[in-house]
């Protein structure tokens, strides 16, 4: 799940924000990154399986925020999204 933020930056936001808005999403993609590294041994000395479920939990929920929230793009205007996204 971790180029899904780069995709979705390089699509969705308009020309005078791309700069901050891809710095905050890289932001928060790194940090995310760096909290699956963090956890990892703690979580598995707590359980295997249950680390590994509850990994495939949040890409599953990552799957179904792209699905039902992310905008199709493919062959749309920049303009075409923006008024997608803010209907």
């Amino acid at each position: 799940m971790g180029a899904v933020p780069w995709v979705i930056m390089s699509e969705i936001f308009p020309i005078n924000i791309k700069g901050v808005a891809g710095s905050l999403a890289t932001l928060v993609n790194w940090f995310g990154a760096w909290a699956v590294s963090y956890s990892f041994n703690f979580l598995m000395s707590w359980s295997s399986s249950g680390t590994f479920m509850l990994y495939a939990a949040v890409s599953a929920l990552g799957i179904l925020f792209v699905i039902t929230v992310v905008p199709e793009t493919k062959g749309k205007t920049l303009e075409q999204i923006q008024a997608e996204i803010n209907a």
